[in-house]
C-alpha cells in the first residue's frame, strides 16, 4: 500500500545481522532479492546499529 499511497517513497526491507548472514546467503534469497530489487537495511539489533545498506 506505501507504494500505491506514494510511489516516489524508496523502500528499504530491514533485516537483523544474523538473519542476513544466514538467510540472505542462500542461492534462494540471493535470486529473489535481484529480482525484486529489494533494497536492504541490515543491523545488529544489540547495539542498535545499521551494520549496511544494500541499495
Amino acid at each position: 500500500m506505501l507504494e500505491v499511497n506514494e510511489p516516489d517513497r524508496l523502500l528499504y526491507l530491514a533485516v537483523p545481522l544474523e538473519t542476513y548472514e544466514t538467510f540472505f546467503q542462500s542461492q534462494f534469497a540471493q535470486v529473489a532479492v535481484e529480482r525484486y530489487q529489494l533494497k536492504l537495511i541490515v543491523y545488529e539489533p544489540v547495539i542498535e546499529e545499521i551494520v549496511q545498506w544494500r541499495s
